[in-house]
């Protein structure tokens, strides 16, 4: 008989020893049985058929290798894990009925199974187990509010309960308390507190249990039944496949089956529970919103409304969970509709107001002027926290736009309806009288209209104008945006926010730089002092800042101002980090690595495109200005170590690149064009250096292109006649006026003017002859012991200067050089009292042997040296 078959008769015993001696066998052998011709059941199942098929079957393994097919045809092949009908152990296969539950009596289970943990523990008074067994069950009842199913009367009964034996046990504390360990005692006092709290907060459904417990049941009862049949009709008539004409006979049920009632009555029981589930996990904010604009649709009086709008407003930017990304657009447009809405009530209704604090009042209660005290209706909400979210979506919405598309610019259609709700807001609070609210909407609205062209600003104010509701300052009649400005920064400055004091102040000043009015730019900020203080800003002022100090720059360039342009300029670009500076991009150095919570604040804080100062027309303006104040310079100069002396190291630093290229080819960018023609100038090709500065593309962005180049050719041609005559001096003993004139295309007057300013300031070493029409020059030969004189002069007072600053950093005095701000602002001396006085006695002690005796005698030297020179 083969070992993989057992007979019906044989005794288990019989079979099982058989079978383990045949098992020990085939180990033993190191064979494995065959798994290609058994068509019989395993070892494992007991066959049910007739003795006499078994025993033909063990005459030989040969014959039943070779009757393989015909028993495959006569009986199925039958799973080894599954018994025959006619198995002894029939009374095993009973049928096992299967419940299935709901959810919601699935978690009525395993309340229940908590509640009788807790009884058993509080039997051996374990109120470490109690605790944690009434934590369990108060997340599941929250739970089952979150899907909005009613609370059970088990719950209430367990919370009673366990108030009176808490009571009970609270009554004889110290004598329990001395047989309790350390931590149950603790978990007592904990579940003092914890059942006093749930007990507060169920404070109603307590009461209605312990007045009529059968009532509070039944009532139960019946909620749940009728929460079952919507679900239940449902059903049935998708089964059915009804015609969608009965889609009418529907129930609109919320989460977990609830039916939603949307009625005047039960709005603030709605609304409550939408504020409940906000922020909580898996609350679907799309339903949420349309729930609140159904309730809104059924709003009757103007709490009503109030309270679902600020409710709607808050839900719709909930829908943004993230910092980075923005709010959708569609979202944001029905979230401005809804706050101009909002104010709108407010406005036409002075008996209700919103404010951020307020007494606590009944939030299901209806509340009218006639109800209140002193006949305001006082809400809890904020209308320019709405206005702030607002503006700060828009503006995230565009740094999330690519800037070279049409959705960017169709975005950036919605500023108006912005602009307008900002000014309807500030309105609201001028008719109201809060001041800290109105100074915050009044520096939004600023923010929105100081760096834009007076044609966008008219148009913005034009559509303020056409509302029904415009704030007290507006645009008047002759369109002066400059007024306008100047309003809304007055009424700033007055206030007793000193951080909206310098962002008005610093928009104020770039209003008039844009407006090339920089004489006034000019002395507002230096008589803000705001250099010296604004490393201690916030980042954001920072920023406007650099913006303002950028766009003064640009002013006095189109003004014609070159070294003020210049001077300006040149502690933005002597960072290396424009962009950076700017808000217009994230500046990656060589040898620094930003994280990327740092990289994300980076990106956070850029401005949007449309608000960008054109850095390519920046670094124009700044190397032509540093071309004609450098260029002269080093004509001017003799010595290698003058030379040393620089002005711009940015510029030298292109300069010296472009001297040691060998091969110039034609100019391509901006910088190419100004490189070539500072050579041209330095040669005194004015004329191909003008040209070269004029053939700039970049010039065409700024404003009065034709004026700005017409002033350069000017600039060029009176700054080619200065380098002329600093380079070529030497060789002239007379120049004629006239020829200069006519070599520069300058008037007579005009070189005569430039000429005697350079006499006057002894940058040229000589006269000028009227009556010949001509300048003379003289030479100034020094002797050999002058010379020598003159280079330990100025040994002298270099050795003194190293003096006074090493007795300086020794006294502790901080140097106007040491105690310079961020970005190279301010050079106020920092004043140190007494110190201060001390070391000016200490050193005029000390001065005749160090630093009063070496100045004067270079003092000396220089004198004696002037007088050589008037002598000659």
């Amino acid at each position: 008989m083969s070992r993989f078959f057992r007979q019906a008769g044989d005794s288990d015993s019989d079979s099982e020893s058989s079978s383990e001696e045949e098992l020990m066998s085939s180990d033993d052998e190191g064979t494995k049985p065959t798994t290609t011709a058994k068509p019989a059941m395993s070892r494992f199942l007991r066959t049910a058929g007739d003795s006499s098929s078994s025993d033909s079957d063990s005459d030989s393994e040969d014959e039943s290798d070779s009757d393989d097919d015909d028993e495959a045809q006569g009986s199925k092949k039958k799973s080894r894990f599954i018994r025959t009908s006619d198995s002894e152990d029939d009374d095993s296969d009973e049928d096992v009925k299967r419940v299935v539950k709901s959810a919601q009596a699935k978690r009525l289970d395993e309340m229940e199974a908590s509640g009788k943990l807790m009884d058993n523990a509080l039997k051996i008074n374990d109120w470490v187990a109690i605790s944690s067994e009434f934590d369990k069950l108060i997340r599941m009842v929250q739970r089952q509010q979150n899907v909005a199913e009613p609370i059970p009367p088990f719950f209430i009964r367990t919370l009673t309960g366990l108030e009176t034996s808490l009571n009970s046990a609270l009554a004889k504390e110290k004598e329990a308390k001395k047989k309790m360990n350390a931590s149950n005692a603790r978990a007592l006092t904990a579940m003092k507190q914890k059942v006093k709290k749930v007990t507060k907060e169920y404070e109603n459904d307590v009461k209605q249990f312990q007045t009529d417990p059968e009532k509070f049941e039944s009532d139960y009862l019946a909620l749940v039944s009728t929460e079952a049949q919507p679900q239940k009709v449902k059903k049935v008539k998708k089964a059915a496949g009804d015609s969608e004409e009965e889609d009418d006979d529907f129930t609109t049920v919320g989460k977990g089956g609830k039916a939603m009632q949307f009625t005047a009555e039960g709005i603030y029981k709605n609304l409550q529970l939408v504020q409940e589930a906000r922020g909580k996990k898996n609350t679907d904010r799309t339903e949420q919103i349309r729930i609140l604009e159904k309730l809104l649709e059924v709003a009757v009086t103007n709490y009503q409304r109030i309270r679902v709008l600020l409710a709607l407003v808050s839900c719709r930017f909930d829908n943004n969970s993230s910092i980075s990304a923005h709010v959708p657009i569609d979202l944001w447009l029905a979230a401005q509709k809804e706050v101009d809405q909002l104010i709108a009530i407010i406005a036409e209704n002075p008996a209700y107001s919103i404010q951020e604090i307020t007494e606590d009042y009944d939030e299901l209660a209806e509340r009218s002027p006639e109800t209140e005290k002193d006949g305001i209706v006082r809400i809890r909400g904020s209308i320019i926290s709405f206005v702030d979210r607002m503006d700060d979506e828009f503006t995230k919405s565009l740094q999330n736009i690519d800037p070279h598309g049409t959705e960017y610019v169709d975005r950036l259609k919605d500023e108006k309806g912005l602009y307008c709700t900002i000014c309807r807001s500030q309105a609201l609070y001028e008719k109201l009288g809060q001041d800290e609210p109105l100074g915050r909407v009044v520096m939004r609205r600023l923010e929105h209209i100081y760096s834009k062209p007076d044609a966008v600003v008219s148009a913005l104010e034009a559509a303020v104008a056409a509302a029904d509701f415009t704030p007290s300052i507006a645009l008047d009649s002759s369109n002066d945006i400059t007024s306008l400005i100047h309003s809304l920064c007055t009424f700033l400055y007055r206030s007793h926010n000193s951080l909206l004091r310098t962002r008005a102040m610093l928009c104020h000043i770039y209003h008039y730089a844009l407006h090339n009015k920089f004489h006034t730019a000019r002395d507002m900020l230096l008589m803000s002092h705001l250099q010296e203080s604004i490393h201690s800003a916030d980042v954001a002022t920072q920023i406007l800042y650099n913006r303002t100090v950028v766009q003064l720059g640009l002013s006095a360039f189109r003004c014609g101002l070159i070294k003020e342009s210049q001077q300006t300029l040149q502690d933005i670009f002597g960072t290396q980090r424009v962009k950076e500076l700017l808000a217009q991009g994230v500046h990656q150095q060589r040898y620094q690595v930003l994280s990327p919570e740092q990289e994300k604040a980076e990106r956070q804080r850029q401005l949007p495109f449309h608000m960008h100062i054109n850095t390519e027309l920046l670094e124009a303006a700044f190397l032509v200005s540093s071309m004609l104040v450098e260029i002269p310079l080093l004509a001017s100069i003799d010595s290698e170590e003058q030379k040393r002396k620089t002005i711009s190291k940015s510029f030298r630093r292109l300069m010296d690149f472009a001297d040691r290229q060998v091969f110039t080819g034609p100019p391509e960018s901006t910088r190419d064009h100004i490189m070539q023609a500072s050579k041209a100038l330095q040669d005194g090709e004015w004329e191909k250096c003008r040209d070269l500065i004029q053939d700039i593309k970049i010039w065409s962005l700024m404003p009065e292109c034709a004026s700005v180049k017409e002033m350069l050719a000017k600039r060029i041609q009176e700054e080619g006649l200065r380098t002329y005559l600093f380079t070529y001096a030497p060789h002239y003993s007379t120049l004629s006026l006239s020829l200069l004139s006519r070599t520069f295309s300058l008037s007579l007057r005009q070189v005569t003017s430039i000429v005697s300013k350079m006499i006057w300031n002894e940058e040229l070493s000589a006269s000028l002859d009227q009556a010949a029409s001509v300048v003379v020059f003289h030479r100034i030969e020094l002797s050999r012991s002058q010379q020598l004189s003159q280079t330990l002069a100025d040994k002298v007072n270099a050795l003194v200067e190293q003096n006074e600053k090493a007795l300086d950093q020794k006294l502790g005095q901080a140097t106007s050089w040491q105690s310079r701000g961020e970005g190279g602002q301010g050079d106020k001396r920092e004043q140190t009292g007494e110190r201060r006085r001390g070391g000016e006695r200490s050193r005029g002690a000390r001065g005749g042997a160090r630093g009063g005796r070496g100045a004067r005698f270079a003092q000396g030297l220089g004198n004696q040296m002037s007088g050589a020179q008037r002598n000659r």
